[in-house]
């Protein structure tokens, strides 16, 4: 979309219709949550599941690896030997600007 000029003097209507600019702002909202990597701290219970959220928090993003606290031992050897391809997977698919290099997940 271009700019009205300031001294705009013609006969057209310079106002712009909702519909028309929603697209644009959407997509740019979309492209802002994905650039930010504290926003996988938020979004962790969702990935990992309503039943393991409350044993598995996920407390820090650093230099690209998801720290994670877990509440037992059991629930930590799961996720470590069988969840974890999943759960990096799933985070790289909804974060693709975040760089994610790995999960670590400690008892807690």
């Amino acid at each position: 979309m271009r700019r009205t000029p300031k001294n705009y003097d013609g006969n057209q209507v310079t106002s712009k219709k909702v519909g028309d600019l929603l697209a644009g702002v959407l997509g740019t909202v979309s492209e802002k949550y994905q650039d930010k990597p504290d926003l996988i701290l938020a979004t962790w219970p969702s990935i990992v599941g309503e039943k393991l959220a409350p044993m598995a928090k996920a407390v820090r993003f650093d230099e690209g690896i998801l720290y994670v606290k877990v509440k037992n031992s059991t629930l930590y050897s799961l996720l470590e030997q069988s969840e974890k391809r999943r759960l990096m997977a799933t985070l790289k698919k909804k974060f693709p600007k975040v760089e994610i290099r790995g999960i670590q997940f400690r008892m807690g």
